[in-house]
This record gives structure tokens, C-alpha cells and sequence, in this order.
């Protein structure tokens, strides 16, 4: 059996990279190998919680592989079948909205479109402060598209962040097993 390729696609929930990095690390540790891929802001902008370059470095380390972070690298992901799965982890309420919406205006929505079009599964970590609010129809929605699949998520903090939802990164190896067999981890919501 030849090796499953994650393309590992992160999005600007920033506080959340590390957890993101973390898996990565966990994913290429159980043999999987690994495409990254960043939104031209995660990978460009430094935040209170790292500096970008730090964050590319440490994704090439892990994988071996340059880190994707324009819309032209992405492109030939679908058509070059270059990943078993994508992973979009976090994945931003933004890029959820873009991804609803068919915009492919990132690295991140053009490979997860790329990759859809030969029909393969594409599984998404949410992290955004409004998945309660604005973003709910979004969650409702890509619930029910194919080859779409979620980790399983909760409140991160119900009292200062009511509307917030964070994946439970610590899933994402059991989600991305699953979602190789098209089917959704459960429960979707902890």
C-alpha cells in the first residue's frame, strides 16, 4: 500500500498553531506523510503568539516538504491527486464562510477546492469565535456537503467566548481515519 499524503492546511487562528503544529508532528510520527500548506496570512503576518517564519520552519521540519502558500502552488493539488486527504487545521470561521461560499481566494481554499474536484475527503479542525453566531449556517451547511468532514468540537470557553467553538486537535489521527473511509468521527459536538 503506498503512503497516505495528509496536505496539512492552516489557516490564522493563531492562539491555536501550536496545537495545530503538535499534530502534525503526531500524524507524520504514525507514518503519515505530509503537504503543508498555509493562507497567505498565516504565513506571512507575526502575531502575540509567534512569528510566521517560525511557524513555516517548524511545518517544513516536520515534513520535509516546502510549505504551499499561494493560490498557483495549490492549484495542481486536485489534478496532480498530490493528497489522500486534506486537513484544514485550524481552519478559521473565515475560510469556513470562503469555503461555503465556493471563493477560492487563499492556498487554503484553493487546494481544498482542487482536492474536492476528484472527489477526495477533505476534513476540517474549526476554530473561530463566532461558530455560534455568524458562522453557525456555515457549520449547518458544509455538515451536509460530501466529502466534507469535521473534528469533533466544543466551547473553548462558555463564559468570556460564548459563540466560540475550538476542534479538539487531540482527534484530528481518529478524524483523519475516518474520513479516509468517508465517514464523520462522532460526536461531531462534545
Amino acid at each position: 500500500m503506498d503512503k497516505i499524503t495528509i496536505g496539512y492546511a492552516m489557516c490564522g487562528s493563531y492562539c491555536t498553531f501550536d496545537k495545530a503544529i503538535a499534530q502534525m508532528e503526531t500524524l507524520k510520527s504514525i507514518g503519515y506523510d505530509i503537504l503543508p500548506i498555509m493562507s497567505e496570512n498565516a504565513s506571512t503576518i507575526d502575531t502575540r503568539f509567534g512569528k510566521a517564519a517560525d511557524f513555516i520552519k517548524r511545518a517544513e521540519d516536520i515534513s520535509g516538504n516546502k510549505v504551499i502558500n499561494t493560490i498557483k502552488d495549490a492549484e495542481p493539488i486536485g489534478p496532480k491527486q498530490m493528497c489522500d486527504i486534506i486537513l484544514i487545521s485550524p481552519c478559521t470561521g473565515n475560510t469556513l464562510a470562503k469555503l461555503t461560499g465556493g471563493i477560492t481566494d487563499t492556498a487554503v481554499t484553493m487546494a481544498a477546492k482542487s482536492h474536492l474536484r476528484i472527489l477526495r475527503p477533505v476534513l476540517i479542525a474549526l476554530s473561530t469565535n463566532d461558530a455560534l453566531g455568524a458562522a453557525a449556517k456555515n457549520i449547518g451547511y458544509m455538515l451536509n456537503r460530501k466529502h466534507i468532514y469535521f473534528v469533533p468540537m466544543k466551547q473553548d470557553d462558555h463564559v468570556k467566548k460564548p459563540n466560540s467553538l475550538s476542534a479538539d486537535f487531540s482527534l484530528i489521527p481518529q478524524a483523519v481515519e475516518l474520513a479516509l473511509e468517508h465517514k464523520q468521527i462522532e460526536p461531531v459536538f462534545q
